[in-house]
Order: C-alpha cells, then sequence, then structure tokens
C-alpha cells in the first residue's frame, strides 16, 4: 500500500511539473526578470504610474505567462482579474489604484477599455492551445460575445471599436485608439469564432490607417476623432502621435509584415533623426524633449526586421531599470518574433 501511495505522489508531482514547465528560452527566461519586476500575487504593477495596475497590463502578463509555459503565474493572474476587475457583463474595469482594502474596492474607475478586455481575452485564447483547456476557450469566448455586442459598432460606414463602453462618442463623432485595433488577436478570433465582424474590424483598421498614411507625417495620433468618415486629433485626449500609437506599426507587421505602405510613415520617423523623440505633436509638429524608451525602439527592430529591411534578428534582452511599459513592449516584440504567422 505504502509503495502505491508513494507512486501516486510521484505521478502527481511530476504532472504538476510538466504543467508548470518553464522552459529555458530567452523568452521564458525574459518572462522570468519581467515576473520578478512587476509581478505581485497575481497582479501586474504599473512602476511608471503610480503603481496602479489595469486590464492592459492583466493581459499583456497573461500572454506572456502562457508563451512562457507558466501556468501557475497565468493561473494566479486571471483569478486576480477575474476578482478585482471583471465587472458583471464579462468586461473588465481598467484601472485598479492600490488602496488599504486591496480588493475591487481599489477599483477607482469601472469604465473599461477595450484593448485590456482584447488582451484579456486572447491570452486566454492562446493559453486554451498551450494546455488544452477547454475552459480558458470557453472563458475567451465568453468575453468576446460581450465585446462584439457592446464595443463593435457600425458607423459612419465602417465596422468599429470603441475604446470603452462609455465617454467616446459625441453626436456623430467618435474618438478612436487606433492602437486598440489588435490585429493579430482580430485574426485568431475569427479563426475560432468564424464571426465576420473580426474580419470587417480588420479591414476597417486597415482602411483607417491607409487614410492617415496619405497625409504627412502619415502618422496617427494616440487618439483621434473620426467625424463624416475624417480622423482629426483636433479636440482628442491628447494630440500626439506616443505611447498609444507606437504600438500600432508592431500590430501591423505581427498580422501581415506585407503592409509596406501602411509602415512607411513609422520607419520615416524612425530614420530621419539622430534621437527618435518619444512623441510627436501632430496639432503643432513639435516634438518630445526626451528620447523615445528602449521598449518604443525594440518595436522599430522588429518591424524592420520583420519586413524585410534587415536580416538581422534582434536581440531583444530586458534592462533592469525599464519602466512596466516599456518592459511591456520589450516583451511583446519578444512575442511576435517567435510567433510563426
Amino acid at each position: 500500500m505504502d509503495s502505491v501511495k508513494a507512486l501516486l505522489v510521484i505521478i502527481g508531482c511530476c504532472a504538476l511539473l510538466a504543467c508548470n514547465k518553464r522552459t529555458d528560452t530567452p523568452f521564458a527566461q525574459d518572462w522570468q526578470r519581467y515576473a520578478a519586476t512587476f509581478y505581485s500575487e497575481g497582479r501586474i504593477i504599473d512602476t511608471g504610474n503610480d503603481n496602479v495596475s489595469h486590464s492592459e497590463g492583466q493581459g499583456y502578463a497573461m500572454l506572456f505567462a502562457a508563451a512562457a509555459g507558466d501556468k501557475v503565474r497565468f493561473d494566479e493572474l486571471w483569478q486576480w482579474t477575474q476578482q478585482t476587475l471583471q465587472r458583471a457583463d464579462g468586461l473588465f474595469s481598467w484601472r485598479y489604484r492600490p488602496c488599504p482594502q486591496q480588493n475591487a474596492a481599489c477599483v477607482d474607475d469601472p469604465n473599461n477599455a477595450s484593448d485590456g478586455d482584447i488582451l484579456i481575452a486572447w491570452a486566454l485564447l492562446r493559453a486554451s492551445k498551450v494546455w488544452d483547456s477547454p475552459t480558458y476557450k470557453q472563458q475567451a469566448m465568453t468575453i468576446l460575445s460581450v465585446i462584439e455586442n457592446k464595443l463593435i459598432v457600425e458607423r459612419q460606414g465602417r465596422t468599429l471599436l470603441l475604446p470603452a463602453e462609455q465617454g467616446f462618442v459625441d453626436n456623430n463623432a467618435i474618438q478612436l485608439n487606433l492602437s486598440y485595433w489588435i490585429f493579430p488577436a482580430f485574426a485568431d478570433f475569427y479563426e475560432v469564432t468564424e464571426a465576420p465582424v473580426w474580419q470587417q474590424l480588420n479591414e476597417s483598421g486597415m482602411a483607417l490607417l491607409a487614410q492617415v498614411a496619405e497625409r504627412s507625417p502619415g502618422l496617427p495620433g494616440d487618439w483621434m476623432w473620426l467625424k463624416q468618415g475624417e480622423l482629426s486629433v483636433a479636440g482628442a485626449v491628447n494630440t500626439v502621435y506616443g505611447f498609444n500609437a507606437c504600438r500600432i506599426p508592431l500590430h501591423l507587421v505581427w498580422q501581415d509584415p506585407s503592409r509596406t505602405a501602411l509602415l512607411a510613415p513609422y520607419k520615416t520617423f524612425w530614420q530621419t533623426q539622430q534621437v527618435v523623440p518619444a512623441t510627436l505633436n501632430l496639432a503643432t509638429g513639435d516634438e518630445a524633449d526626451y528620447r523615445w524608451t528602449n521598449g518604443m525602439r525594440a518595436i522599430s527592430e522588429v518591424v524592420n526586421y520583420r519586413s524585410g529591411d534587415t536580416s538581422d534578428k534582434p536581440q531583444l534582452n530586458l534592462d533592469d531599470d525599464e519602466d512596466y511599459f516599456s518592459s511591456s513592449l520589450i516583451m511583446l516584440s519578444h512575442l511576435s518574433l517567435q510567433d510563426n504567422r
């Protein structure tokens, strides 16, 4: 009897190790460094923004944990996100500000952010394949259904993604954040749901970016108003190409490296100056007086490599001095490199 118990313990330990195996890949090693700096009991801490947590950060970390094979942290991230950020409708409050209660009472803005919702659903979908989990897949599908019903709208002859359920529609105008169009995620969502809306959303995002690219300097604002079919930064949350829109070229090349016309304005911005500024004010032409982050530079290296401008595969590594967002961009760039798409 003792030998049977011992055998069962060994089998259980082996199964646990297999389930939580962390491969010794460069990405998995960087994930361990990322987690050591920003992960705490299931939440990701934005060290550059008063140590808040938000749905975007949870979604990014869940993507990274799944890619690194870290099921323990993936489950802890998902559990914290469900218990703290998930609303009754299935979407996620976008921001948690640390408070004494250390629970959902710390959510200081219950509005959602559609990039966070999309990232979390995408992470669950990818995790369902990594660990062959129907539960993760069903949870992803439930979130996608709510996104389709609440955040994707038909306006001005296009299929559009609202940045959030509340606050971005004014009469016939809609304020958009084109960095929330995560094109490789849309492709995966269409594959699993076969819902045409994901293809339509993909096409509308490409068309809007093409419209932007036609006008100098060809860069989208972090936030832009769409009114009567025209895009403008006037009156938007901000008027810069910066810490949101910098993700767009990575999303583009991740899904389809042949989108050379859409990528051209970003490459020009990166290559025509000695020191690349972190932001460019599209209303005034003023550049930030501080340089782009290492995360932004990592995106440029991946875009240039994926689109064939260079044959040298980028060597992406985290620096201990990076803040949350720059580190997340480096990890996201790294993840895109290892995706076979």
